[in-house]
């Protein structure tokens, strides 16, 4: 009996937590305006030095395959794959299919709210008197 009964809290505090962690990440960006998760979530793309050395990369030949990008940075191709799927579900870049391979290009709109967004709050904070 008193194992049945061990048993029975031990899973009751699984589900517990289990239900915890399932509601726990969703009221985190409730509270949030579209915008300020839209600018996070690119922020975590962006999060990564070799992300940001794709993006750069992107900028400066305008458009490429992966195994160009793979023979510019230090890394397997895989984890390049991986940075470039992080990167274009973050709407930073765009790839479309030409043959058997795809072609990786800069997603102008995404900068172009990044570039809004920044360019307020460097005014906001240049005007700002602050301690």
């Amino acid at each position: 009996m008193i194992a049945i009964k061990i048993y029975f809290d031990c899973s009751t505090i699984y589900r517990n937590i289990a239900i915890y962690k399932d509601t726990m990440g969703v009221s985190k960006t409730n509270h949030f305006t579209d915008q300020q998760n839209r600018i996070a979530n690119i922020a975590k793309a962006l999060g990564h030095p070799a992300r940001i050395a794709i993006i750069e990369h992107l900028l400066k030949v305008n458009a490429c395959i992966c195994s160009d990008i793979v023979d510019e940075l230090p890394l397997a191709q895989s984890t390049i794959s991986q940075h470039l799927k992080e990167l274009k579900n973050a709407g930073l870049i765009k790839g479309s299919i030409e043959g058997t391979s795809i072609c990786y290009c800069i997603e102008e709109s995404t900068f172009a709210v990044l570039k809004q967004y920044f360019a307020a709050i460097i005014i906001s904070a240049s005007s700002t008197k602050c301690c």
